[in-house]
Formats: C-alpha cells, sequence, structure tokens
C-alpha cells in the first residue's frame, strides 16, 4: 500500500513537474489568437494588442485569426475544440459567452464548459444618446416625455439579441417607459439615422459616440456605471439617474481550451497583465473607448459566471426569441 501511494505520488509530482515547464517554455510554439470578428474593432483590437506583446517580450510568434460569422461563434468553436497545449488561445467579446448563449439555437460548444475564462482585458461602458431633435436635455425629462407619449420614441440597434439592442431594452424597462426597437445591419447605420433624427435612441460606448458628440449632433443622456467616468465627468451615472440597477458594457478577455494546464493558464494571465501596463497599449485601448481591466484569473472566472446569470434574465426580459 504504502509502494503504491509512493508511485502515485511520483507520478503526480512528475506530471506537475512537467506542466511546469511547459508552463516556463511557453511559448514554444507559434501561437494564434482567435478572434470572431474582422479588423478594425476592440476585439481585433485587443486580439492584436496581445499577440504583439507575446511576440515581443517571448520572441515566439504569436497571430491575430479573424474567424468570423454567427456573432463571433465560429470563432469562439474553433478554439473551443482545439487542442489544449497553449498554441490556440480566443480573445472574446461578453456576446460570446454570457449572450450568445441564450439567443442561438445552435451553440456548437458550451460557452460555460468548453472555454476556460484566462484574463479580463477591457471594459467599454455603454451610454444612452438621444438625438438632438427630442426636446430633452436630461434624463429626468425624456423619461417624462416617453411616458407621456408611449411607443412614439424609436432606439436602433446592430440587431435583435445584439448587446446594442439588449442595452436599450434593458434600459427602457428600467425607466418604464415604451420605445420602438429599430434593428440594423451593425451600429453604424443605426448612428447615422439617429444624428438625422429618424430614430430618437441608441446604446452604445463612447467609441461610437465621439464624433458625433463633439460635432454637437447626439445628446449623451447618461452612462450604465455606477462611477462617473474621468473622460466624461460631467455625465451623470445610471445610479444618480435613479437607476441603480442599469449596468451595462462591453468587455473583452482571453479564454483557452479547457483542459490546458493550470500553469501555463498562469503563464498567459501573467502575459496579460503585463500588457495591460504597457503605455501603448492603454493609449490604444483609450482611444477605443476600452478601460484597462485588470482581474485574477479566479475573479475573471467568477466575474464570467455571474454575468452569465446576470444577462439571461436580460435576454429573458428582452422577450428575444432563440434564432
Amino acid at each position: 500500500m504504502i509502494v503504491r501511494s509512493a508511485a502515485v505520488a511520483l507520478i503526480g509530482f512528475a506530471v506537475f513537474a512537467s506542466s511546469a515547464a511547459l508552463a516556463q517554455d511557453w511559448p514554444s510554439k507559434p501561437v494564434r489568437i482567435v478572434t470572431g470578428f474582422a479588423a478594425g474593432g476592440i476585439g481585433d483590437l485587443g486580439a492584436r494588442l496581445l499577440a504583439d506583446h507575446i511576440t515581443r517580450t517571448t520572441g515566439q510568434q504569436a497571430v491575430v485569426e479573424n474567424r468570423t460569422g454567427a456573432a463571433g461563434t465560429l470563432g469562439m468553436d474553433l478554439v473551443a475544440k482545439a487542442a489544449p497545449d497553449g498554441t490556440t488561445l480566443g480573445l472574446v467579446l461578453n456576446g460570446n459567452l454570457v449572450i450568445n448563449p441564450f439567443i442561438q439555437k445552435s451553440m456548437p460548444f458550451d460557452a460555460q464548459k468548453d472555454l476556460l475564462p484566462v484574463a479580463a482585458i477591457g471594459d467599454a461602458p455603454q451610454m444612452i444618446a438621444i438625438s438632438t431633435e427630442v426636446p430633452a436635455k436630461t434624463f429626468k425629462e425624456f423619461q417624462a416625455l416617453a411616458k407621456e407619449k408611449p411607443g412614439t420614441f424609436s432606439y436602433g440597434s446592430a440587431g435583435p439579441g445584439s448587446l446594442p439592442h439588449l442595452s436599450a431594452a434593458e434600459f427602457a424597462r428600467a425607466a418604464g417607459i415604451q420605445l420602438v426597437h429599430v434593428p440594423y445591419r451593425g451600429n453604424a447605420p443605426a448612428m447615422t439615422d439617429l444624428i438625422a433624427g429618424r430614430i430618437q435612441l441608441v446604446s452604445s460606448s463612447i467609441g461610437q459616440f465621439r464624433p458625433a458628440m463633439d460635432a454637437g449632433k447626439i445628446r449623451l443622456l447618461l452612462t450604465a456605471t455606477k462611477n462617473r467616468l474621468p473622460y466624461l465627468p460631467d455625465l451623470p451615472t445610471s445610479t444618480e439617474a435613479g437607476l441603480p440597477g442599469y449596468i451595462m458594457s462591453v468587455w473583452i478577455g482571453v479564454v483557452a481550451p479547457a483542459g490546458m494546464p493550470e500553469p501555463v493558464l498562469d503563464r498567459i494571465h501573467a502575459l496579460t497583465q503585463d500588457m495591460l501596463k504597457d503605455p501603448a497599449a492603454q493609449k490604444a485601448m483609450a482611444g477605443a473607448g476600452l478601460d484597462v481591466t485588470a482581474m485574477s484569473r479566479p475573479e475573471f472566472a467568477a466575474f464570467v459566471k455571474a454575468e452569465y446569470a446576470r444577462w439571461e434574465k436580460i435576454v429573458k426580459d428582452a422577450g428575444v426569441e432563440k434564432e
């Protein structure tokens, strides 16, 4: 019995030593970072910043693979089914993990079991903007108008089940008002119609709003955060406006295929944290409206789990049918 216990202990030590050595050597092969979105968005930006940091700091090449389709699901399916050897990572938006499972009928992987949350990267708080043609300057004024004329005002989104849709729908629900949803093929055409006054409201982040806001063509009502943002110090938060539970953002992070050794996950997390301290990366993220988000691995895993439950309710309240 003692001999057997010693043998098991030796095997366990050998596995640990092998994993530790793998982590120390990682990456010993080229790494691909898969994002489910096309070039130009925050998902692509996060992937390219991480790939560049890995390449510069380790000497091993890291490349970005844009595998678009099904709101990012095709790309993350590739990651979920990849070998857990450290050569394939995923750069996710929250929609990939905590929204798509509730709006897509045929999810090819289990977002909670097949992908491991490794590291948070950034967070783009959502805001509510209205057309300057709406005779309201504050949330309370807009809320009063909308209650006086239910179903009169409309909001645009990037399509049913998109975060801009769910964010605006949750805003209307929390505010106790009735708004009409107008879906578009992306948020850009919705912004065009908001500026033109053809729709009255859009939910998005500062990266989408900044040009029109600076030109005085839209009016921001609030930011869906608990605390005021340093780059918009005069804009009230949802909490200040009387909607304390209305917290919305697009966040991005790193995931890995289930089964990847813990030491390797720790190594990837550490490299990601180092990237977030780089002034050039911080500047690039700020330019895209992304706030740096630093969490430990357990904190990020717990955050994703909580977000999964929260967004399940938001999707249900919005009445979105799986497609």
